[in-house]
């Protein structure tokens, strides 16, 4: 292991400084990937920037919203009473994706910026243009019955792994960050990057840029709110596939709807055309399954991962019914 430094940040303003100067550091906060990226030697930063004692603990009500500090746990987060009521496919999602003990330390910030789960990423015996850009992809000819169906490269098929992303996708959340250059704000659905010709970046965040909080927008209707995770295991395994929906209907059609999956592409994918399509349509199953196929119309599977289409196509509709009919658990 290459030797790095410590330093505990005493500022917002310090922290963006430390960051900037040093090009090859890496903030930590709970640290539950940031120390598996370190041990399987992913990562070999120059300095590590602690920045756990920072003020971004809280969870703060808004004229338009919530407010959630980078540093609240997903405990804190998920059991929240006001999350639990007002974003309940939120709160689901976050219980579904670690045990209590890795949520009692995990942040939301470091959530967001967690880096996938693809074992030849976390494999240094095989190429990954992640870690080595034109390396090479071997998981698209490998075993890849985990990977993309929707956005990938040749560059890259690795999928997201977060839960509590593909709700964020779904509420239209906005990720406010703290850079060299002040604030800003970058709405969710453009938080994370396909991964194109640049496998290598998972974000749009900027060099010395650190996530400060996430704002929740008002949407009373997302009481209605479903997560599905389908996955090998109901044990904390990774999704092979999830949804995050949540409808408004008036009478019996289709007056608002958002919709959102994970595990199918290497960001959490928002499905505006099947969107768009759902809008002003009766909420039945047929309704239904026709945005399931367009929301999968550009889908181009794997060797492996075939299975995941009709899949998805299912949990979409299960999802958009069970939010029909008032939300609550699959």
């Amino acid at each position: 292991m290459n030797n790095f430094t410590y330093t505990r940040a005493t500022s917002l303003k310090d922290a963006v400084q430390r960051a900037t100067s040093d090009k090859n550091s890496l903030f930590i906060g709970g640290g539950t990937n940031v120390v598996d990226r370190l041990k399987a030697f992913l990562d070999e930063p120059s300095q590590l920037i602690d920045i756990s004692r920072l003020q971004m603990q809280s969870i703060e009500r808004m004229t338009n919203g919530w407010r959630v500090g980078a540093l609240v746990t997903n405990t804190a987060l998920a059991d929240h009473p006001e999350i639990r009521s007002n974003y309940p496919f939120l709160s689901r999602a976050i219980l579904s994706g670690a045990s209590q003990q890795i949520r009692n330390v995990a942040t939301v910030g470091g959530n967001i910026l967690q880096r996938t789960r693809c074992p030849y990423y976390y494999d240094t015996a095989f190429a990954c243009n992640k870690r080595k850009p034109g390396s090479g992809c071997p998981a698209a000819t490998g075993i890849n019955r985990m990977h993309a169906i929707l956005g990938a490269s040749e560059e890259c098929v690795a999928v997201h792994p977060s839960d509590m992303c593909v709700a964020l996708a779904a509420l239209d959340a906005v990720v406010e960050v703290e850079g060299p250059k002040g604030k800003r704000q970058i709405p969710f659905v453009n938080f994370h990057r396909l991964p194109e010709n640049t496998p290598q970046k998972d974000s749009n965040l900027e060099a010395g840029e650190l996530i400060t909080a996430i704002i929740l927008p008002p949407l009373s209707w997302a009481k209605s709110g479903v997560y599905l995770k389908l996955r090998d295991r109901t044990s904390y395994s990774f999704a092979l596939i999830s949804v995050a929906a949540a409808l408004e209907v008036a009478g019996d059609k289709i007056k608002d709807v958002r919709l959102a999956m994970g595990g199918v592409a290497h960001k959490p994918w928002r499905a505006n055309e099947a969107e768009k399509f759902l809008i002003g349509k009766p909420a039945d199953i047929t309704t239904f399954t026709q945005a399931a196929n367009i929301a999968l119309q550009g889908a181009k599977p794997l060797a492996h991962n075939g299975y995941k289409i009709n899949m998805t196509k299912r949990a979409i509709r299960r999802a958009l019914m069970v939010s029909a009919q008032g939300g609550g658990i699959v």
